[in-house]
């Protein structure tokens, strides 16, 4: 009995044992298996989406971008160059609790919570590494951050001592002069792209270039690897431009505008013989560091983009078209009759006596009857020609963005007296650059030499990469050019541009007042002016030319010779000695004689003196540069040029002289005058 309970009880013993052994395999052959579906799930269905995790936790593919090249002036000092600062961005895939970390940011950098809480959420929910909380912050700045974000159980390769939160080197835009040849620079955006000026025209070259960077990070963040792809890096441009003749340039227009109450102003210097622009400036202007003051009334480069009727200015062409053809000459003589003169139907009255004169007198006193006696002369062909030959109708070419080619219509779409007009500057759109051009190429000895604002383009290591090399073509004979000189002396000791003569100089040049369109009221408007002077000086081989256009001028003188021509003249005593230019005369007239405007041509001001039609034929002539609601992205309006008759009026430029005043050459002071005191230059009237 015993010996069958032990053998049953033993038997029981190994029953056991290999039930408990079956059943550890069991759950062991059940484990395997699990795990071994898992692994099959994991590698073959997850497979794509472990990868992907794996190597965004391993590798960190960062972007950098070199600075944006720097823009010289003439003399190397900057214009415009980029700085460097700090972003905070976070890493939403290693941030545990959001609402938290915007709170903390917030602390930190006196931001907003829920901007920032709504930034980190939708972060973490797309699973962006980049989410920029704070952006443009200088070292400073930083370390403070560093400093309140401080957390000491966190450990991290770099700072903040915060999770998921880390540091990117960013640049921007620095302008260190602020407003100074703002419309020849331009300004970018916060991406680094060109808005307008030269950082919009030469954004291919300034921009900077991206950096690839792809490391392999452990799993405290060190790196242990990095691949970088490098491109090439950004250029740097030097200007033609000096800062100094710039700001010398800047400030008496700013100031002749606001005493004159003007809507705009533009002055330009240039070396007509190397064809560089040594300032070109513009007012209203702004400051390009601070972008929210940008609008479309100041953003614009009037210089280049914007289109007027220049009025007696442009007699330069009428009288150098003539001499080249050798038609005239400055001692010969011109008859102006009884003062008037009919073209096409119109009649063009001058104001003061007729009677003969020499063509420098006609000129000196701005006579419209003998401009247009030589424009006959010259023929509708020959005239057009001279037009195209200084560069009219045409873009000149500048490296700046959104430049007018003006408006030239072809003689066949001429009307009777469309010669007439353009002969005393109307019928005709040319721009500030264009006309300071035609002087530019007189000065010159008739070479036109296409101008330019860039002078190296250099590459990042300093060394210069090209120089431009401007073009030349000789226009009118250099014998024509001196003539036409002594002409414009002319104006200048005995005429209508007496404040433009400058002490110890010899001054050439000539001044302009022209009625502007009004399209609201389809005509011309004789409470609006363009009024300019454009000279040179030493006359007999000058240096440098010198345009200013004064843009509506309301108070005081209004006409060329009494608000342009002192700005002329203390730009011209500031820079002279600068370019070293010497005195060639013991002392100049400061005589001043003023310059007649017109008054309203025929009947009230409100009533149109042209036919509807001719009213709508008026309309196209003149071009205006446009700039979009976006800011930086100028865009021209090209008028439908359909056969048009623009009214024909100027500005005589011959009146009672004033009595000299002493004045410091530095600080001359603007002529005062009333409304009362301006007399019509001539009257247009039309044939019964």
């Amino acid at each position: 009995m015993r010996n069958a309970s032990r053998k049953t009880k033993k038997s029981n013993t190994r029953q056991q044992a290999f039930n408990r052994f079956m059943l550890v395999v069991a759950i062991l052959v059940v484990w395997i298996g699990g795990i071994g579906a898992r692994l099959v799930y994991l590698q073959v269905n997850q497979h794509d989406w472990l990868r992907d995790r794996a190597e965004r936790q391993r590798l960190d593919i960062r972007k950098s971008k070199l600075p944006r090249g720097t823009i010289y002036d003439r003399d190397g000092r900057v214009l415009a160059m980029s700085v460097t600062v700090k972003t905070l961005y976070a890493d939403a895939t290693q941030i545990d609790d959001v609402a938290a970390a915007a709170k903390a940011v917030a602390k930190a950098t006196g931001g907003n919570q829920k901007e920032l809480f709504k930034a980190l959420k939708d972060g973490k929910d797309s699973d962006r590494r980049f989410v920029p909380l704070v952006k443009g912050l200088n070292e400073d700045k930083a370390q403070a951050i560093n400093k309140a974000l401080d957390t000491e159980k966190v450990r991290k390769a770099d700072l903040p001592k915060f999770p998921g939160l880390h540091w990117r080197d960013d640049q921007s835009r620095s302008y260190p002069h602020e407003s100074l040849a703002a419309h020849v620079i331009g300004f970018s955006n916060s991406d680094g792209v060109g808005q307008a000026g030269i950082e919009q025209s030469q954004n291919d070259l300034l921009y900077g270039a991206v950096i690839r960077r792809v490391q392999e990070r452990d799993r405290l963040g060190r790196v242990y690897d990095e691949q970088v792809s490098e491109k090439e890096p950004p250029k740097d441009v030097m200007l033609t431009i000096s800062n100094s003749i710039q700001y010398k340039t800047e400030a008496p227009l700013a100031k002749a505008v606001q005493n004159a109450g003007a809507k705009a102003g533009m002055a330009i210097v240039l070396d007509h013989k190397t064809g560089e622009i040594l300032a070109m400036a513009n007012y209203p202007t702004f400051d390009p560091n601070k972008l929210q003051s940008i609008t479309s009334d100041n953003l614009m480069n009037r210089s280049v983009q914007s289109v007027y009727s220049p009025g007696s200015v442009f007699k330069l062409i009428t009288y150098g078209s003539a001499l080249e053809k050798q038609l005239i000459s400055p001692e010969g003589m011109i008859d102006k009759g009884n003062g008037t003169i009919e073209v096409g139907g119109r009649v063009f009255k001058d104001h003061g006596s007729g009677g003969p004169v020499t063509y420098s007198k006609a000129l000196s006193q701005s006579s419209n009857v003998a401009a247009i006696k030589t424009a006959l002369r010259v023929g509708k062909d020959g005239f057009h020609s001279s037009l195209l030959k200084f560069g009219f109708g045409k873009a000149t070419g500048i490296e700046l963005p959104a430049e007018t080619k003006g408006i030239v219509r072809n003689p066949a779409r001429w009307n009777g007296d469309s010669l007439a007009s353009m002969a005393i500057g109307y019928e005709i759109g040319v721009s500030a650059l264009q006309m300071a051009m035609a002087f530019a190429t007189i000065a010159n000895d008739g070479v036109r030499v296409k101008p330019h604002i860039i002078k190296e383009i250099r590459q990042f290591d300093e060394k210069v990469g090209s120089t431009i090399v401007p073009e030349k073509e000789q226009v009118v004979s250099a014998e024509a050019a001196r003539n036409l000189r002594k002409m414009l002396r002319e104006v200048v000791v005995s005429g209508t541009a007496k404040r433009a003569a400058v002490d110890g100089y010899s001054t050439a040049g000539k001044t302009g007042t022209a009625w502007k369109f009004d399209e609201k009221l389809k005509k011309v408007n004789a409470a609006k002016y363009m009024s300019s002077f454009i000279g040179m000086a030493p006359a007999d081989n000058p240096q440098v030319t010198i345009a200013v256009i004064i843009d509506e001028p309301k108070v005081g003188g209004r006409d060329g010779g009494q608000v342009a021509a002192p700005v002329f003249r203390e730009i011209a005593e500031q820079i002279f000695p600068e370019l070293n230019i010497r005195p060639d005369i013991f002392s100049e007239s400061q005589v001043a004689e003023t310059e007649e405007i017109p008054e309203a041509p025929i009947g009230d001001i409100f009533e149109s003196p042209l036919t509807p039609d001719e009213a709508d034929e008026v309309a196209p002539q003149l071009l205006k540069a446009v700039v979009s609601p976006s800011i930086g992205n100028a865009v021209r309006r090209e008028p439908d040029l359909k056969s048009s008759r623009p009214v024909s009026h100027v500005t005589n430029e011959k009146s009672k002289a004033v009595p000299p005043e002493k004045k410091k050459p530095s600080a001359p002071q603007l002529p005062k005058s009333t409304a009362s005191e301006i007399k019509p230059d001539m009257e247009v009237k039309r044939k019964t």
